[in-house]
């Protein structure tokens, strides 16, 4: 088994094992992300805690509302992590044979540098992308899909109040369609709902939304693999100097290097996450039409002018838990993982060596 391939089946192990765990807080800070609030009504807004939110949405969604979406997320998270780790294997390969054949002109030290990891995460970043932007379109919409219908009835009563006051319907009969309105649950929303959804406002192109900012973001696991590679780099070199016998990373070791990686990453690059799930949601989140938007530059001035700077870093500590957390979890399991591929394809080669002697 080639190092690529097992770093491919790792990397999506791994992506799936740390996304079950996270869930619930992703399922949150999507819905924090993607609510349109005025600069007045930020303001004067309680803002409420993550855990407070999490309740929130168990009281009425049920505890299957904190896994809206996981299907297609798990889905997402294999192909993502599988190709991730693939072609970014693929590209290390080469990257370091490049590497060796200018030590032996007598250029560099046969390492990657900085800039050369920064290429190799970039590269598979941009692959991925293009390849399961559509899967995250409809993960985005199944975990927003209760939040855009709840809008919708606020929009549906504020009209209805409207209509009251100008034909002056008071009493039990505004009572009742009030009522009413309140009585209507949710529909039932789930992966093919929401394929034929896209596809219907936006054609086949629906389901590459938030492409431009999502390959902007290509710069977020660029940048946290450079600061883990280089990281992980830096310490195998100091315990060699040192001597201190193997210069194995411990598992513990690695998800300490992940959580520092992602939190540089994430802190750099959140506001564009955050215009990335704005374009991807149901649009009736919006409400009004100032907070609607048609593409990324509009998105971009609209949350602007609206929302101001802080728009653009709703959620974020709950994202920095969640994304940390996931982010540690999956480098500590994908590395077990290569190891037990690697050690299984070894055995596999001895066996069949054996074999055929």
């Amino acid at each position: 088994m080639s190092n690529a391939v097992a770093n491919g089946l790792a990397g999506a192990g791994g992506g799936i094992i740390a996304q079950i765990i996270t869930y619930p807080l992703q399922t949150v800070n999507t819905r924090q992300q993607t609510e349109r609030v005025s600069k007045q009504s930020f303001a004067n807004s309680k803002r409420l805690g993550t855990l407070v939110q999490i309740l929130q949405v168990i009281r009425s969604d049920g505890w299957g509302g904190l896994y809206s979406g996981l299907k297609p997320s798990l889905l997402g998270t294999a192909a993502s992590q599988g190709i991730y780790y693939f072609f970014y294997q693929v590209f290390k390969n080469k990257a370091e044979a490049i590497a060796i054949a200018r030590r032996a002109k007598g250029r560099g030290d046969g390492t990657i540098g900085m800039f050369s990891w920064l290429l190799v995460a970039a590269f598979a970043g941009s692959l991925n992308v293009l390849l399961t932007n559509p899967i995250w379109v409809l993960v985005t919409r199944m975990q927003t899909h209760t939040q855009a219908e709840r809008k919708i009835m606020e929009e549906r009563k504020e009209a209805l109040l409207k209509e009251a006051s100008k034909n002056c319907l008071t009493g039990s009969a505004l009572q009742d369609k009030l009522a009413e309105l309140d009585s209507i649950k949710p529909r039932p929303y789930g992966t093919l709902q929401a394929v034929h959804e896209v596809h219907t406002e936006s054609g086949i192109a629906g389901f590459w939304k938030g492409i431009i900012p999502t390959l902007i973001m290509v710069c977020n696991p660029s940048i946290q693999f450079m600061i883990y590679e280089s990281s992980l780099k830096h310490m195998k070199t100091k315990r060699a100097a040192r001597k201190q016998g193997s210069k194995n990373v411990t598992a513990l070791e690695v998800f300490l290097l992940g959580a520092i990686a992602k939190l540089g990453a994430t802190i750099s690059t959140y506001p564009l996450l955050v215009v990335k799930s704005r374009l991807q949601a149901k649009q009736e989140i919006g409400g009004n039409i100032s907070l609607r938007y048609s593409g990324t530059f509009d998105a971009i001035t609209k949350m602007i002018k609206y929302e101001g700077l802080p728009g653009f870093y709703k959620g974020m500590s709950t994202k920095i838990v969640q994304s940390v957390f996931a982010a540690s979890v999956l480098f500590m399991v994908k590395e077990e993982f290569v190891k037990i591929y690697m050690l299984l394809a070894d055995k596999c080669s001895r066996v069949l060596l054996s074999s055929a002697k």
